[in-house]
């Protein structure tokens, strides 16, 4: 069933052109002209709002601003902290935690959503705080941050020792007192915020710079570390909870010493120290040793060392003296040698005079046998063996015979090795005016005249323009020695 259409101007309402009403002065708004009044409204009714609700999507943008939603059981709103403000947040912000957002409600144009600028993000109490704190904890826990086998144990007696801490506070000025007390040392204090707005910043700057400083510089390198701060509140300890500070205490090159606190605090920092001290003051106790106990060990030690270098030469006197007991005298020892040698010299006495008695009576009975002229007959009967002893010829012609064949080769050698042999085929000897053989022409060179030996005589020969050689006179002849009467006679003829 159709209706017909209605020509009123009321019934004109699925126009395809746009039509003004008479007496109508509402003209039609642009997007971005609602989104303002939208924003401004916002804005003037909810300049200043504080919500309480539970961090989720934490995000830090390059540009340094934070982005986040707040949310409960039923709703969620998106959050933004300008980069100004998120400098200065006193925590680390973390999915899960409850917080409580100031700041004011405005508007997104560009996503026609509604969201808060945050100026102020704070944790929602003493009971969020720590449910951060166990989370945290949880987490460095799970990375081996706090493992028992990352300890190391602290030096026994440090030469230098680096203090983390305020410089104003009465926290120094305990360490100082009870170093001075137990054993003076030399102390490096790296003044930082113990409290507040940036201070685990400068609490893990001030530990690495420790770790940093070269060895053998101009500023020598702390062989232990203490941070230390005193009591407060979880909120005032809680820059020695924060990620930068743990991490920055874990990965030190040196043992640290932890003393946040009193006695009942605990903070995370005390997990990833080396060692925790309840209170500064402790820390400086675990430090040091006391000097005059140092003192008093080394003089009881230098005591047991006297004993111990004297007792061994007691304990061997005393066992001497009693070996000494028990050994027999030395008298004791040579009565039986003693006896023993008396007995065999007199033994030996008597041996002497039976065996001298033995000999004489050996020569009496013997004296016939040298009588003189029983010695002179055995004296002749040799003379008479002696001079009936002949030389047998041949024990002299045999070596005669033999050197006669040796000489015979010798001969014959020096025949073939005579200098005038070669001459008889041909050859001329060269001799100086003093008949030495000249054998190279610088020697010929350096005589006035020369002397050639042919196989049938000699020649001399000089220059034209030098004077005749002067012939040289024979070598006289030795005289034959006169054979000598009652000489042997040449066995050679």
């Amino acid at each position: 069933m159709f209706m017909p259409a209605s020509n009123s101007d009321d019934d004109n309402v699925g126009g395809l052109v746009a039509k003004g009403k008479p007496g109508d002065n509402a003209e039609p708004l642009s997007i971005s002209e609602i989104s303002g009044m939208l924003k401004r409204t916002v804005e003037d009714r909810f300049g200043f709002v504080r919500l309480r609700g539970e961090l989720s999507g934490v995000k830090r943008a390059a540009s340094g601003h934070l982005y986040c939603s707040l949310k409960d059981e039923k709703a969620r709103i998106d959050g933004v902290m300008w980069k100004g403000n998120a400098a200065r947040l006193g925590f680390m912000p973390e999915d899960g935690v409850e917080v409580i957002a100031s700041g004011k409600l405005t508007t997104y144009a560009g996503r026609s959503s509604y969201q808060i600028v945050i100026d102020r993000l704070e944790i929602a109490g003493e009971g969020a705080l720590l449910a951060l704190l166990e989370k945290n904890k949880a987490r460095f826990e799970a990375e081996g941050l706090f493992a028992p086998e990352r300890k190391r144990a602290l030096p026994y007696l440090p030469k230098v020792i680096g203090v983390v801490t305020s410089p104003t506070g009465a926290v120094i000025r305990d360490i100082l007192h009870r170093l001075a007390d137990r054993f003076p040392s030399h102390v490096l204090v790296w003044p930082v915020l113990v409290q507040g707005q940036g201070s685990a910043e400068q609490v893990a700057r001030a530990v690495r710079g420790f770790s940093s400083i070269p060895e053998g510089g101009d500023v020598p390198r702390p062989d232990l570390v203490i941070v230390a701060r005193g009591g407060g509140s979880i909120e005032d300890l809680w820059g020695f909870n924060e990620e930068v500070v743990v991490r920055a205490i874990a990965e030190s090159s040196i043992p640290i010493v932890s003393a946040v606190g009193h006695e009942t605090d605990t903070t995370l920092a005390d997990y990833a120290a080396d060692k925790r001290a309840p209170t500064p003051t402790a820390a400086a106790e675990l430090a040091v040793p006391v000097r005059r106990d140092l003192a008093a060990m080394l003089d009881e030690m230098g005591l047991r060392q006297r004993r111990s270098v004297v007792r061994p030469v007691t304990l061997g006197r005393e066992r001497l003296e009693a070996r000494i007991g028990r050994m027999p005298k030395p008298e004791a020892l040579l009565q039986p040698q003693a006896q023993k040698l008396d007995d065999l010299s007199e033994r030996l006495r008597r041996g002497l005079s039976d065996r001298a008695a033995q000999a004489r009576g050996a020569l009496m009975s013997d004296k016939a046998r040298l009588s003189a002229p029983l010695l002179a007959s055995r004296v002749e009967r040799a003379r008479d063996r002696l001079a009936s002893a002949r030389l047998l010829p041949a024990l002299v012609q045999r070596p005669i015979a033999d050197y006669r064949i040796k000489l015979a080769s010798l001969g014959r050698l020096a025949e073939q090795l005579h200098p005038d042999g070669p001459l008889q085929r041909g050859y001329v000897r060269v001799m100086a005016a003093g008949g030495q053989t000249l054998t190279d022409k610088k020697q010929a060179a350096k005589e006035a005249a020369l002397t050639l030996k042919f196989r049938d005589g000699m020649l001399d020969v000089a220059p034209a323009d030098s004077p005749q050689p002067v012939k040289a006179k024979p070598r006289p002849k030795k005289p034959r020695p006169e054979p000598v009467q009652g000489a042997q006679d040449d066995l050679f003829g």
